[in-house]
Parts: C-alpha cells; sequence; structure tokens
C-alpha cells in the first residue's frame, strides 16, 4: 500500500475509533520515538506534544514492566480527575493513545482499541 493511501487509512480507523466508541473522544498513532503518525485529535491539542508524551509513557511502561517482571508491556493507564489516557501497544515500534472521558466504561473503550489495532497492523 502506498504512503498516502496508508495513512488515509490509519486516520480512517482513529476516526471511526473516536465516533463509534461513544466515551473515546481523541486518539492518535504514535511511534516509539515521539512521531505522529496519524490521528484524529481536536484542534485544541498539540499534536507533538502528545507524540512525545505517549512515547515517554510508552517507554516508560515497557521498562516498568520489564524491571518488575511483568513481561511485555500492553498498556498503560492514566487516570485523571477528567478522564483518562490510555498507551496501548500497536504494531512493532507504535502505540495507540486514547484519551476518554471521565465516565468510560474501560471494558469497551480497551475492546474498541484492540479492534482499532487489529486494523493499524493490517496497514502497518
Amino acid at each position: 500500500m502506498e504512503g498516502s493511501r496508508r495513512l488515509d487509512t490509519l486516520n480512517r480507523v482513529l476516526r471511526n475509533l473516536t465516533t463509534e466508541s461513544p466515551d473515546v473522544y481523541a486518539a492518535a498513532l504514535v511511534s516509539e520515538d515521539g512521531l505522529l503518525l496519524a490521528s484524529a485529535l481536536p484542534q485544541h491539542v498539540e499534536e507533538l506534544r502528545i507524540a512525545g508524551m505517549s512515547a515517554t509513557l510508552l517507554g516508560l511502561g515497557a521498562r516498568v514492566a520489564t524491571e518488575l517482571g511483568l513481561g511485555k508491556m500492553e498498556q498503560a493507564l492514566i487516570r485523571g480527575q477528567h478522564g483518562y489516557a490510555i498507551v496501548m501497544a500497536a504494531a512493532q515500534g507504535t502505540a495507540l493513545l486514547v484519551l476518554a472521558s471521565e465516565g468510560a466504561k474501560l471494558g469497551l473503550v480497551f475492546l474498541d482499541m484492540s479492534r482499532a489495532i487489529k486494523e493499524i497492523s493490517k496497514v502497518l
């Protein structure tokens, strides 16, 4: 698949995630070194900052999982006063970041993220 078609497909997967999962309001696919690969983020969100923080969280989560003998990191969850930031390992060297609302049904969010990652893996 050529580059622009691949990017269009990745962006479509992320847009579908934000529109079909009622609790998810933003999604981004980032590389482990902090590059934004695709996104469905609100306009007020700084994409470069989100990519960098997601990569940091991914790296830190991987290190914690290794140090504690938990195996390969699969996801990291940040719960804030106004919602959740969830980073889930995606295709090799990438991570899916999702921002979810305060009352999110996390089981459904995790399921929707897993489905999106399957589609992402087909593209990458």
